[in-house]
């Protein structure tokens, strides 16, 4: 029976300013990536979020960005590579506390927005975030873009020592080189139900993606993400959970190959 991973980025909200709907996304979820705040998220959402996780036998994760609160970590920032190692210490630390308080353990970590999309294509960026997680606890799962542009992610993860889960976004569009594509343009977030649905079933059972061009992308899929900020969220995931239930597919939290 096939198994995967349904994981959504939580814990977005920041002082008195609301995002996402994690209260309702939590029951469909089996992990959570969750903000460390410095892209989003404070010391009280975090654990707020943590509990919600606990309560529901949903797996946590960090969600490490830049330091970029005004752009959302979704902006490109000049730091070397031992900031970026510096940076991420201090976010999956923060996290990793506030799960030991809440009896629980973090189990994995996914790089946030732009600092993902740079780890997929630059080597020194992508071994600074993999000697972060290493160097915190080797244990930790690494989240990697599935797919050939991925590559270069789970390689270095692999070479440091870590476990890599390789992840697929049924709510992105992809290029035909299997990268994002941009949120610049138009159709690059999918917020329909049923096809987002369709998309995660496809990406589940046969391992591919249909791209912007139609061309058909081939990929190792363990776990699929659905971005807690769309409006549309909610439905996405209860969608695409009983879709890929009907099909026999079971949701568990997340694990390596």
């Amino acid at each position: 029976m096939k198994k995967i991973d349904l994981n959504c980025d939580m814990g977005e909200s920041f002082g008195t300013y609301e995002l996402g709907m994690d209260g309702k996304v939590i029951q469909y979820i089996t992990s959570a990536n969750i903000a460390c705040g410095w892209h989003a998220g404070d010391p009280l959402v975090m654990d707020t979020t943590v509990k919600m996780a606990v309560d529901h036998g949903v797996g946590v994760g960090a969600h490490p960005g830049y330091p970029d609160l005004l752009g959302f970590g979704r902006r490109n920032m000049d730091c070397t590579p031992d900031e970026i190692r510096k940076y991420l210490v201090y976010q999956i630390g923060a996290l990793q506390a506030v799960c030991k308080v809440n009896g629980t353990v973090l189990r994995h970590v996914k790089p946030h927005g732009a600092l993902y999309l740079t780890a997929v294509e630059d080597e020194n960026v992508a071994r600074a975030v993999a000697e972060a997680i290493v160097n915190v606890d080797s244990g930790l799962m690494f989240v990697a873009l599935a797919g050939a542009k991925g590559k270069l992610m789970t390689r270095i993860g692999e070479e440091v020592g870590l476990r890599v889960v390789y992840e697929a976004f049924p709510d992105r569009a992809y290029t035909p080189e299997g990268n994002l594509v941009s949120r610049r343009l138009p159709g690059a977030v999918i917020k329909d139900p049923q096809e987002v649905s369709e998309r995660a079933l496809r990406m589940a059972q046969d391992g591919e993606v249909i791209a912007v061009d139609g061309t058909n992308i081939s990929l190792d899929v363990q776990t699929l993400c659905v971005h807690g900020d769309t409006p549309t969220a909610v439905d996405l995931v209860k969608f695409i959970r009983e879709t890929l239930e009907a099909e026999a597919v079971t949701l568990a939290p997340m694990a390596a190959s």
